[in-house]
C-alpha cells in the first residue's frame, strides 16, 4: 500500500497492457486528461486521499450484467452507490446483477480496482450518474494506483454515454 499522505504525481510510464490501452483510447478520442500514479491503495477513500481529492471526485466504474453476454459500465462518484430501481427503470429491465471479479475482468480486460470505460477489450454502453456531470474528476487508469483526471463532459461526449440519476448516497 502506498502512503496516502504522499500525493499522486503526473506519470507517463505505461507499466501494463491495461494502462497502454487506456492512454491509446483517450488519445484516439481526443480527450484532454492528466495521468497520475500513486501506487496501490486499499480503498476508494485511500485512493482519493492519495490523489488529493474528495471521495466524491473519484468516479468508480462498476460492471453491471444485464443478461447473457450483455453488460454495461456505470460510473458513480465515490460517495454514491447504484440505485438499482433507478438503473432498472432507465434500462427498462427487471433484473440486473454485478458479475464476480473474474467475469468483470473477462468482459473489460481490467482487474477490479483498475476498471475504466476507456480501453476496454470490448465496447459496452456507459451510464454516468448525473451527479458527476459538469465536473472534473479522477477515474481509473487501467492499473493499480493510476488515475486519469478529466472532465466528465468530455468522457460523455467521447463514449456516447448516457447521463442519468442512477446513484444514491451510500
Amino acid at each position: 500500500m502506498s502512503d496516502p499522505t504522499v500525493p499522486a504525481t503526473p506519470d507517463s510510464e505505461l507499466r501494463t497492457d491495461g494502462e497502454r490501452r487506456v492512454v491509446e483510447a483517450l488519445d484516439a478520442a481526443g480527450v484532454p486528461y492528466v495521468r497520475t500514479r500513486h501506487g496501490r491503495v486499499g480503498s476508494l477513500v485511500e485512493a482519493a486521499a492519495a490523489r488529493g481529492i474528495a471521495p466524491a471526485d473519484l468516479v468508480k466504474t462498476i460492471v453491471v450484467r444485464r443478461g447473457d453476454d450483455d453488460y454495461l459500465l456505470v460510473l458513480l462518484p465515490g460517495d454514491r452507490t447504484i440505485s438499482w430501481p433507478r438503473l432498472r427503470a432507465l434500462l427498462g429491465v427487471n433484473r440486473l446483477s454485478m458479475p464476480d471479479a473474474a467475469v468483470a475482468k473477462d468482459v473489460t480486460g481490467f482487474e477490479r480496482g483498475t476498471i475504466t470505460p476507456f480501453g476496454t477489450t470490448r465496447t459496452w454502453p456507459v451510464v454516468v450518474d448525473a451527479r458527476a456531470a459538469g465536473r472534473t474528476v479522477s477515474i481509473g487508469g487501467g492499473g493499480h494506483g493510476v488515475g486519469i483526471e478529466l472532465a466528465v463532459d468530455d468522457l460523455v461526449a467521447a463514449l456516447g454515454a448516457t447521463v442519468a440519476e442512477v446513484g444514491e448516497a451510500e
